[in-house]
């Protein structure tokens, strides 16, 4: 099984069918806290349902040439959310990237860690020339973490996703690999 280790705390792995059960009630404790600003909440309504998303993913990665998209965020042997690019434009070598943690595992610095290695992943082992973030503009945690790490806003997306009962706009950040390449200390910050 792929392991990428962050620190003797966290790490990223590919998801299993016998993480189904874990991933539904960590989905399902944090859903009032997700639903803000996820709009696919509703749709999770079993562990069925979670297994399924957990099998697309496997899925993914044949098609993808062994190259994994998605990950589970594990914290102290816990599944704590979520990280992976939601797109890849093999073309042009785009990366979007698309992340949840659940509300107990929030402020411990885990979400920062997950999201280094995948853009160190995604730069380096898939060889993407630009990763994407696209994140709520009302949504401060969210936006404070690309922005954390070097990432430049581009612009705005207006009525960009519809949220159970209104359209959010969205900001846009990106990065570019010779920029990642020259903000060592943004990775080691």
């Amino acid at each position: 099984m792929l392991i990428h280790m962050i620190d003797e705390e966290v790490s990223l792995r590919l998801f299993t069918k016998d993480d189904a059960e874990e991933f539904y009630k960590l989905t399902i404790r944090s859903k009032a806290y997700l639903k803000e600003w996820l709009g696919w909440l509703d749709y999770v309504e079993s562990v069925q349902d979670t297994a399924e998303n957990i099998k697309s993913r496997l899925i993914e990665l044949v098609e993808n040439g062994g190259y994994p998209t998605s990950f589970a965020i594990i914290y102290k042997g816990k599944i704590a959310g979520t990280i992976g690019f939601n797109s890849i434009n093999k073309l042009n070598k785009i990366g979007v990237v698309g992340y949840w943690l659940g509300e107990e595992f929030q402020g411990k610095g885990i979400m920062t860690k997950a999201f280094k290695r995948l853009i160190e992943y995604g730069f380096t082992d898939l060889a993407l020339n630009r990763i994407e973030v696209r994140v709520a503009v009302e949504n401060k945690n969210s936006r404070a973490l690309p922005e954390r790490l070097g990432f430049r806003k581009e612009g705005e997306v207006r009525k960009a996703e519809w949220l159970y009962d209104h359209y959010v706009d969205h900001v846009i950040y990106g990065l570019l690999a010779e920029e990642w390449n020259i903000l060592p200390q943004k990775r080691n910050s």
